[in-house]
C-alpha cells in the first residue's frame, strides 16, 4: 500500500513539474517532426531540429480514405481549394457569380461555404487545377503514389518527388528533390560497391524540372554519383510554359530548402538563372532520353530509354510531370516558342489570338477560359464532326461562347503548318490561313502512370482538408 501512494504521489509531481515547465518556458508542444521525430512548437512552419518544411509532408501524413466511400450525398456543392496548389492569380474571383464567395488572401484562395452555391465557375477558370468541387466534408480526394517520409515508394529504393507525386508548386518540388537525396544518402551510407564488375550509379534522377534539378544539385553536394535523365531539354516543363509566363510566388508558408534559387519572375529570366546554376556547377544533364521501362535486378534498378541506352542504380529518383510526354501535331513550325502544351495564366494571352488545338474537356476548358480574357480571339480546331466526349457543362459553355461571338470553332480541321504570324489549316478540305499569336495544343499526352503500376508502384487516395476555406463572418 506505500508503495503504490508514494508512485502516485511521484506521478503527481512529475506531472505538475512538466506543466509548470510547459508554462514558464511558453512553448506549446505539437506533434513530432515525421522525419528526425523532435517534437514540434505548435504552429511552426518547419522543423526546428532538421529545417524540414512542414506543409512539404502535408499530401505524405494525409489520411488514406477508402475510394469506394463517397461524401455526402444530400450536401450541397461548393469549391474546395487545393492551398498547396493555388498560385493566388485571382481568376477565380473574377468568374464567381457570387460576391464575396471567394477572396483572396495572402495570395491563397479562400471559400466562403455560406456563400458558395456550388455553380463550378471558380473550378473552370483556375489554369493549375487547384479548385475541384465536392460535397460533404471540406476535403479533397487524390489517388497518388504512396511514400514515406523521405519520398520512397512501395518499392524499396524508387522514390517519387514533385508533380508525379501530387504537388504541383515549385517550391514544394525543390524540397521534395532536396529531402529525397537526403533519404537516399542515409540509405546508401555503409553500403559496398556494385555487384559483379557492372558500374553503378548511386541514384538515377527522371526529369530536369525544378524537382529533378533540386534532386540533381543535392546528390552533387552529397558526393554521389549520379545522372539526371530528361526526355525534352533542361527544364522542360518549366520550359514549356506560354512566352513570359509570370512565375507568382507560392504561398509564403512554404520555406525553400535546398540549393535551387526560385523569385518571382518570367519564365525567361528563372530559366536563365537555372541554367545558370546548373552550368556553374556542372550537374550532369543527359537530355533527349526517355525513359520507357525500369527493372530490377538484384539490388539494382536499370533504367531503360527509348534512345536505346539503359543506367544501372542502386536508387532512382523520378522526378516527371504528372501529365507526362504531352502529344504533339508532328507539323513544321510546332517547335516555334509560340507553340505550347498547358496554360498556367490565362490573363497572360489576353489581347491575342490564339489556336487551340484538341477535342477533350481540356481543349474545350482552355478555350472557355481565353475567351473570358480581355481582348482576346480564340478559335478552336478539332479534326471530328463532333464533340462526343466532352462534359454536358464543359458543352454548354463552349456554346454558350459561340453564341455569343467569343469563340469560332472549326470542325473537320486539321493543322499543317504553323508560321510566325499565321497557321495553315486544312478546313473540311479546304486550306485556310489564319491570323495567330499563339497555338495551344490539348490533344493528349502519355502518362506514366503505366510505368510505375509496372513497376509495382502502390497508389492510394488520400483525404487532403481544404486550406482556403473561411469561416462565416455573419
Amino acid at each position: 500500500m506505500l508503495l503504490t501512494t508514494l508512485v502516485f504521489v511521484l506521478a503527481t509531481v512529475l506531472s505538475i513539474a512538466l506543466h509548470v515547465r510547459g508554462r514558464t518556458s511558453g512553448r506549446a508542444e505539437g506533434p513530432a517532426c515525421p522525419r528526425c521525430r523532435a517534437v514540434l512548437t505548435a504552429g511552426a512552419r518547419s522543423c526546428e531540429r532538421c529545417g524540414l518544411p512542414l506543409q512539404t509532408m502535408e499530401l505524405v501524413q494525409a489520411p488514406e480514405v477508402d475510394e469506394a466511400s463517397v461524401a455526402d450525398g444530400d450536401a450541397p456543392l461548393r469549391a474546395l481549394v487545393r492551398s498547396d496548389q493555388c498560385v493566388g492569380c485571382g481568376a477565380c474571383v473574377a468568374a464567381c457569380p457570387e460576391v464575396g464567395a471567394i477572396t483572396m488572401r495572402d495570395k491563397l484562395a479562400l471559400v466562403d461555404p455560406a456563400r458558395c452555391k456550388g455553380h463550378g465557375e471558380c473550378s473552370t477558370a483556375c489554369p493549375v487545377g487547384a479548385i475541384t468541387m465536392g460535397r460533404g466534408a471540406a476535403e479533397n480526394r487524390m489517388r497518388v503514389p504512396w511514400v514515406d517520409a523521405g519520398f520512397q515508394t512501395s518499392v524499396p529504393g524508387l522514390y517519387i518527388v514533385g508533380e508525379l507525386g501530387g504537388r504541383g508548386l515549385i517550391k514544394n518540388a525543390v524540397n521534395e528533390g532536396t529531402i529525397a537525396i537526403e533519404h537516399v544518402t542515409h540509405s546508401l551510407a555503409g553500403v559496398g560497391g556494385s555487384p559483379g564488375a557492372r558500374p553503378a550509379y548511386d541514384v538515377v534522377i527522371v526529369g530536369s524540372g525544378p524537382a529533378g534539378l533540386s534532386a540533381g544539385l543535392a546528390a552533387l553536394r552529397a558526393g554521389l554519383r549520379y545522372v539526371v535523365l530528361e526526355q525534352g531539354t533542361l527544364a522542360d516543363t518549366v520550359r514549356k510554359y506560354p512566352r513570359h509566363k509570370l512565375l507568382l510566388a507560392e504561398p509564403t508558408s512554404i520555406p525553400l530548402y535546398g540549393d535551387l534559387w526560385i523569385a518571382d519572375g518570367s519564365k525567361e529570366s528563372l530559366l536563365r538563372i537555372w541554367e545558370s546554376v546548373v552550368t556553374r556547377a556542372g550537374l550532369d544533364v543527359h537530355t533527349g532520353q526517355r525513359v520507357e521501362r525500369i527493372e530490377r535486378d538484384d539490388a539494382l534498378f536499370i533504367v531503360h530509354t527509348t534512345s536505346g541506352g539503359s543506367y544501372h542504380a542502386r536508387r532512382v529518383v523520378l522526378a516527371m510531370g504528372r501529365r507526362g510526354t504531352p502529344r504533339q501535331l508532328g507539323v513544321p513550325g510546332e517547335e516555334l516558342e509560340k507553340v505550347v502544351y498547358d496554360i498556367v495564366e490565362m490573363e497572360d494571352f489576353a489581347g491575342r489570338r490564339v489556336l487551340v488545338v484538341g477535342g477533350g474537356d481540356s481543349a474545350v476548358e482552355s478555350v472557355i477560359g481565353l475567351a473570358r480574357q480581355a481582348g482576346t480571339t480564340v478559335t478552336l480546331s478539332y479534326r471530328g464532326d463532333a464533340f462526343a466526349r466532352i462534359k454536358d457543362r464543359n458543352r454548354d459553355k463552349l456554346d454558350a461562347a459561340v453564341a455569343a461571338g467569343r469563340v469560332e470553332v472549326l470542325l473537320r480541321s486539321q493543322v499543317r503548318e504553323i508560321h510566325a504570324e499565321v497557321v495553315a489549316l486544312d478546313c473540311d478540305g479546304m486550306p485556310r490561313l489564319l491570323p495567330n499569336d499563339d497555338v495551344v495544343v490539348r490533344i493528349g499526352g502519355d502518362a506514366p502512370i503505366a510505368l510505375l503500376e509496372r513497376i509495382g508502384v502502390r497508389f492510394v487516395t488520400k483525404a487532403l482538408a481544404s486550406g482556403g476555406e473561411v469561416a462565416n463572418a455573419s
